[in-house]
This record gives C-alpha cells, structure tokens and sequence, in this order.
C-alpha cells in the first residue's frame, strides 16, 4: 500500500525536522556551555592557558580531562603531623635566609616545594608534568607556581633581580600553604 503523501504534509514533515534538529542543536550547544563552565570554574588561569596552548576548548577541555584522570591514578596522600612539622620548619629555615642569599633562598624553595609534592605522592617529573598535575587540585595557585620557578631557574647574563626573586618567594609561599594545608575530602568539598 503505497503512502501518499500531500505537499503540504512533506513541508510539515520538513518543518519538524528542521525544529527537532534545532531543538537538539540548541540542547547540545548548552550542554557544551555548561561545561566548559565548569571547567573554567574548575581550573581557572590553567583553562585559559589550556586553551590558548591547544587552540579549541573542546581541545582544551580533553587534555584537562586527562590530566584529573592521571591525577586520579597517583597516589596522593595527606602529610602527617610530623612530616607537615619538618616542612614548616625547612621553609622558615629557608624563608630567613632570604635577607643575605635570596638567590639561594629562592633555589632552596624551589626544591622544597618539589620535596613536599613527592612526599604527597605527585611522580618527580620535568616541571611542566608536575605543575599539569598539581593543577588539578590547586589550579588557583598555578599561576604563583610557574612564575615562581620560572624567576627561580633563570641564570646567565639576565639573572632575576633582587624585586623578582622577592616575587618569587612571595609566590612559593601561596603554593607552600596550599600543599601544607589537610585538604578536605572530596565529599566535603562537592557540598561546599
């Protein structure tokens, strides 16, 4: 039995189409806002740098999504008591020799903020991996991270001024509380 179809039922027909597909369009497009909202949340500066370095947000946002999958993978652990302690004490060892070394001071920071990442369980890797790691759960200090070592392994004829290495000090110590600090669980913090 064959279908007749009227004119004005195929234009109908072609009418719900183009709707349903707008409809869907629309829908995708709002899922797709709304998370990109939540990654930008989420990572703040390190989005916006992601984005730039890879040239799309759809882009961006999968490698930021592999990043909390690897995260999810290392071993991360709380510091205890004593070991929270040791840390303190090494960085007002360190934080007061600035004054009279504050080129030493800044290298010495430098190393204890990678001492203190593989005591929390981040791999000892080249400084790019690591701060892509420690992004994902301080995102909001990675900016005082890479500017902080990037002062810190500058050498040669354009060595960083006495104001630069005071920013750097300044910038180890955002991050230095961040990792010293008990983080809350993950529980605690999706009701916050």
């Amino acid at each position: 039995m064959p279908f007749n179809i009227t004119s004005s039922e195929a234009t109908y027909a072609a009418f719900g189409i183009v709707i349903v597909l707008v409809i869907a369009f629309g829908v995708y497009r709002a899922i797709r806002k709304s998370r990109s909202k939540a990654f930008k949340n989420r990572f703040g500066t390190e989005y916006d740098r992601a984005v730039l370095e890879h040239g799309s947000t759809q882009k961006a946002e999968s490698k930021l999504s592999a990043r909390e999958n690897r995260v999810e993978a290392l071993k991360l652990r709380e510091l205890g008591t004593t070991e929270r302690e040791r840390f303190l004490g090494e960085w007002q060892n360190v934080q007061s020799r600035f004054v009279d070394h504050p080129k030493a001071a800044v290298t010495e920071a430098d190393d204890l903020i990678n001492s203190l990442l593989e005591a929390r369980g981040y791999p000892k890797t080249d400084f790019e991996q690591r701060a892509a790691d420690v992004s994902v759960t301080y995102p909001r200090v990675m900016e005082n991270y890479r500017i902080a070592n990037a002062i810190a392994v500058r050498n040669g004829p354009r060595e960083a001024t006495t104001e630069e290495l005071r920013t750097a000090m300044i910038q180890y110590r955002a991050i230095f509380d961040d990792l010293i600090q008990v983080q809350k669980t993950a529980a605690a913090k999706s009701a916050a």
